[in-house]
Order: structure tokens, then C-alpha cells, then sequence
């Protein structure tokens, strides 16, 4: 009997020894992008920079799209001669923007000028998991205006789309940044 007793203590010491078994982590995906590198595009009605990473695909003279096949996005660009209809292009534009609000949970608008190059824009980012995660619009107020929004081909879920948006961003912060009429 006292040899099973040992026995039985033994076991129980050697089987809690504090080398227990611990369930691994949910991992979390890492999406990181190569630094972009920029080149001009010569368009019919502006000029962009744009990166190695999107190509252009024309759907006519005023519509073009950015296309990034590797990150499953496009952005869609729209442009509109000015035709004393200014005021109807940026209330569409905005009004576009807030349609989102009903899935975002803020939207984060900034606006940027330069005077030098005749460009004025507003960049909405969008928050949440709606639809569209980014429009611009910009104009030089007198002849032209540009249109623009983020598209991802998946359902939306802003938290694993996240890192693609932030990479994209800084793609259509330089697309406006060094816009030019035509």
C-alpha cells in the first residue's frame, strides 16, 4: 500500500511540474507594403503622380480608375468641367461623403490649397466599416473639378482593411499634392 501511495505522489509531482500546455495566441495579420514610388501620368484633363504599385485603367475620357490588384482596391476618379455648376459638384461630392455615416463611425475631413498649382481639395476619411474608406474632390474653382473614391472588393471590416487604407492614404494624399490642370 505505501508503495502505490509513493507511487501515486510521484506521478502527481512529475505530472505538475509547471510545464503545462498553453493555448498559442490568435495571431494577428501583419500587412506592410513596400516604401511607393512615384511616376507622372500624363492624363487628357490633369497630371498625377502615381504609384509603381496602382495601374491606370481608363473607363472613358472623364473616368479613370487606380487599380491595385495586389491589395484587392481601386480608387475611381471622376472628372467634371466646371460649367457654373461648381456649387452642384461639391454638394454631390459631400453628400456622397455622408451617405457613409450610417456605417462610420467618423469621418475625418482635411482640407488642402495650393495656390501656386490653382488646386483646392478636401480629403474625407471615413472610419469604420463602411463602404468606402476615403473620397477627395478638387477643383481650381473656375474650370476644373476631380472626384474621387477608395474601394476595397471585399466586405467591408475596417479593422483588417486598416493597414491598406494607411498605405493607400498617403498614395491619394500624393495624387493631390502634386496635381496639375491641363
Amino acid at each position: 500500500m505505501k508503495k502505490n501511495l509513493i507511487l501515486f505522489i510521484l506521478i502527481l509531482i512529475t505530472a505538475c511540474s509547471g510545464n503545462d500546455t498553453l493555448p498559442k495566441p490568435k495571431a494577428q495579420l501583419r500587412l506592410e507594403y513596400p516604401a511607393a514610388i512615384y511616376h507622372r501620368d500624363t492624363l487628357k484633363h490633369f497630371i498625377i503622380d502615381k504609384s509603381n504599385r496602382a495601374k491606370i485603367e481608363y473607363i472613358s475620357d472623364n473616368k479613370i480608375n487606380l487599380v491595385y490588384p495586389e491589395m484587392k482596391a481601386k480608387i475611381y476618379l471622376t472628372y467634371n468641367k466646371i460649367n457654373q455648376n461648381l456649387e452642384a459638384l461639391l454638394r454631390d461630392a459631400e453628400k456622397f461623403t455622408y451617405e457613409h455615416t450610417v456605417k462610420a463611425d467618423e469621418i475625418i475631413t482635411r482640407d488642402f490649397i495650393n495656390q501656386k498649382d490653382s488646386v483646392y481639395a478636401t480629403i474625407n476619411t471615413v472610419t469604420g466599416n463602411a463602404a468606402s474608406q476615403i473620397q477627395f474632390h478638387a477643383t481650381d474653382s473656375v474650370r476644373h473639378f476631380l472626384d474621387g473614391s477608395l474601394y476595397f472588393y471585399a466586405q467591408p471590416n475596417y479593422d483588417s482593411i486598416m493597414p491598406a487604407v494607411k498605405y493607400l492614404q498617403k498614395d491619394i494624399q500624393k495624387l493631390i499634392e502634386d496635381l496639375k490642370w491641363r
